[in-house]
């Protein structure tokens, strides 16, 4: 059945989307709110990405031009970067994702609802399950999480740091500690990998419990998904969109398997 109407418009917009580039507007037009026009750009968008990429596509009123950022050997392909996207960004918007270990700018998400999750869990009494969730509306009110929303981590900082450290400021304002001896305030909530370990016992625990339970809902452990890439044959048997999803399923487990192993310490 040929396509036609709004179908026809959809698959012609599919396909024009991941090979287009944003026009770049001037200073008045971007004051005015106005959107930035897609264009088609021949030969850039043959271009291929990938996060340790070995050149850069730049913009100017006059000109765009692919500059390399390292000596490019003859005969190796040249790169472009599409952004600092995980690989669920990267099959969402332009169909493939890379091997792990290649996407360093690879994250995994902890649902918002499962750090409240856990925190119920790990309640002891009624009256803690009640002053949970007031502090659970309260972090709504402040917009700082949502039943939709996530923490996303990636491999070497916490990407929504500002959203999950006032989380767990606010979840546990009867201690008022989130450093080892060091009172909350301003400018301690840069979670990075080295900091992590640095959490007081009760946030780690909340972390890590938020951590199990989201990988608990992958319905696969992480040894099963390691044996089938280990296995040429097994992996050569999955179509293209299997082996892109468990691309996309195993970057996001290591991850949080990262993230326990740094909250054990």
């Amino acid at each position: 059945m040929p396509y036609s109407g709004m179908c026809m418009y959809i698959c012609i917009y599919v396909c024009f989307l991941p090979t287009s580039f944003q026009e770049l507007l001037d200073e008045e037009e971007e004051e005015e709110g106005k959107p930035s026009p897609l264009v088609m750009v021949p030969l850039a968008d043959l271009l291929n990405h990938v996060a340790n990429h070995n050149a850069n596509l730049e913009f100017s009123p006059e000109h765009l031009q692919m500059v390399a950022t390292r000596t490019i050997p003859k005969g190796q392909e040249v790169f472009n970067t599409y952004g600092k996207l995980s690989n669920w960004q990267l099959l969402h918007m332009y169909g493939f994702a890379e091997p792990y270990p290649g996407n360093t700018n690879d994250a995994a998400d902890i649902p918002m609802l499962t750090l409240l999750q856990a925190a119920l869990e790990g309640a002891k009494t009624e009256e803690e399950r009640k002053l949970t969730l007031e502090q659970w509306a309260y972090l709504c009110g402040l917009e700082m999480v949502g039943e939709e929303g996530a923490f996303v981590i990636g491999w070497e900082d916490v990407l929504t740091e500002e959203e999950l450290y006032v989380s767990l400021k606010v979840g546990e304002w009867p201690r008022r500690i989130f450093w080892h001896g060091t009172q909350c305030g301003a400018g301690a909530s840069r979670l990075t990998k080295a900091a992590l370990p640095a959490l007081a016992p009760p946030w780690k625990r909340l972390l890590s419990n938020a951590a199990l339970l989201t990988l608990e809902a992958y319905g696969s452990d992480l040894k099963a998904e390691e044996e089938v890439l280990q296995q040429a044959q097994a992996y050569a048997q999955l179509s293209p969109r299997e082996r892109h999803a468990l691309q996309v399923r195993y970057g996001k487990k290591k991850i949080l398997h990262q993230l326990l192993q740094l909250l054990s310490g």
